[in-house]
């Protein structure tokens, strides 16, 4: 068994013979070298636990070429300090394999959402499991929660930079999710621990009016395809901007005038069934057409698409775009005016207070809006299964017919030709 100083000089003396070949550092007691007879060289540490009478473990350090003989004797020392305090390296090695599985931030998020916030957070959970679902995991990923560190959650927290709302409910959910986890004894210490959460939001009551909803639908046509015919949908059923640009054909039912949201699309995980009024056919009827396909609807592909392989993206510039035509339209108005600045999401809260105007109940409107929360939450959310289809369907059509008599139109005819005007 030779011995020497394991340097840059005697790993490459050593060369590989019939069988296995070691070298043991002279200096540092258990540091080794092992040459195998094909060539590869492998640094090795080799230690007793309990004395004498102990068994003799070797731990695999690293291929040489990978490390260099000083980070491998530096790896060596580290470990010869944890078995001088009767920690077995070998053991700790497979805890922290163990560990990487176990602890791993995709997995854990979900016993986490199942044995946390299901049982605390009855009333929201599928909230707090959408936004881990969406910003944090595609993050974080398969990493280690001990391994976690704020410059990760920083970076999770970037994915929703400029929606103050869900910046801060992203907090609060990733704040509890790590405090749950210390708790259990997973980690010692939280990594979100100490950091300043999000400001507040501002509360907004944006609502266009109804001349600013036909400036806006007037302008959306100067847009042409994809963006155009997207803001009208958001316009007609008041769904969230990423669930209807990620739209699929294959959601769609024409024989039944039904959008099927899936509960992986929706934000708050839950799904939703859309009525389609006579607007919002037109106007897939109208993108039907640009397909190219002879009668009826694609069944495959995004309806807003420019690669045919990825949804729409874009939405700020498009924006950008429309609120230069819709101060165009503005100015020509007899009595011209000018329109305050108002965000994609606000045509949600516009369908809601319509709806409100129209007579249309509460419950009702929740419901198309897809909320968990208010008249869905709490006992009445556990007892009060019905899911409002015969009346979101009315009104859907009541609120189609609204837009139709602010744009003066009196056929869904007339708005395929402001469809298709672009396209």
């Amino acid at each position: 068994m030779a011995k020497g100083r394991i340097n840059k000089s005697s790993v490459d003396a050593t060369k590989p013979g019939a069988g296995e070949v070691l070298l043991w550092d002279d200096k540092l007691a258990g540091f080794g070298l092992k040459v195998t007879p094909t060539g590869v060289k492998t640094y090795l540490f080799q230690y007793r636990l309990g004395g004498r009478s102990g068994k003799t473990r070797r731990f695999t350090i690293g291929k040489h070429g990978k490390l260099t003989p000083d980070a491998a004797r530096k790896e060596a020392e580290r470990l010869a300090v944890l078995v001088s305090q009767g920690v077995d390296p070998q053991q700790q090695k497979q805890d922290n394999a163990r560990k990487a599985v176990d602890l791993a931030f995709k997995g854990y998020a979900q016993t986490f959402v199942d044995d946390c916030l299901k049982v605390r957070w009855k009333t929201s959970h599928k909230d707090g499991e959408s936004l881990l679902r969406l910003y944090a995991t595609p993050v974080l990923g398969t990493k280690p929660l001990h391994d976690i560190t704020r410059a990760d959650i920083r970076a999770v927290l970037q994915k929703a930079k400029g929606k103050v709302a869900t910046s801060r409910n992203l907090f609060a959910v990733l704040r509890r999710l790590f405090r749950w986890a210390v708790s259990q004894g997973d980690i010692d210490v939280s990594p979100i621990a100490g950091m300043e959460p999000p400001p507040l939001p501002v509360r907004r009551d944006r609502v266009l009016s109804d001349q600013e909803l036909k400036l806006a639908w007037n302008a959306s046509a100067e847009l042409g395809y994809p963006f155009g015919p997207l803001i009208r949908l958001l316009i007609i059923t008041g769904q969230r901007v990423e669930e209807v640009s990620g739209l699929e054909w294959s959601e769609l039912e024409k024989g039944k005038a039904m959008w099927t949201l899936p509960a992986e699309r929706a934000k708050n995980g839950s799904a939703s069934m859309v009525p389609l009024s006579t607007l919002a056919v037109a106007e897939l009827n109208a993108l039907a057409k640009r397909s190219k396909r002879k009668d009826g609807w694609p069944r495959t592909g995004f309806v807003f698409s420019t690669t045919g392989k990825t949804s729409v993206s874009g939405h700020s510039r498009a924006k950008r775009r429309l609120d230069r035509e819709i101060a165009i339209l503005a100015k020509k108005e007899e009595d011209a005016i000018t329109v305050a600045p108002w965000r994609i999401h606000d045509l949600r809260r516009t369908l809601a207070t319509g709806m409100q105007r129209l007579g249309v109940r509460f419950e009702v409107t929740e419901a198309i809006l897809n909320h968990v929360s208010g008249s869905k939450s709490g006992v009445a959310g556990v007892y009060q299964l019905h899911d409002w289809g015969p009346e979101k369907k009315a009104a859907l059509e009541a609120w189609s017919e609204h837009i139709e008599s602010i744009l003066g139109n009196t056929a869904a005819g007339n708005v395929i030709r402001l469809s298709s005007k672009r396209a």
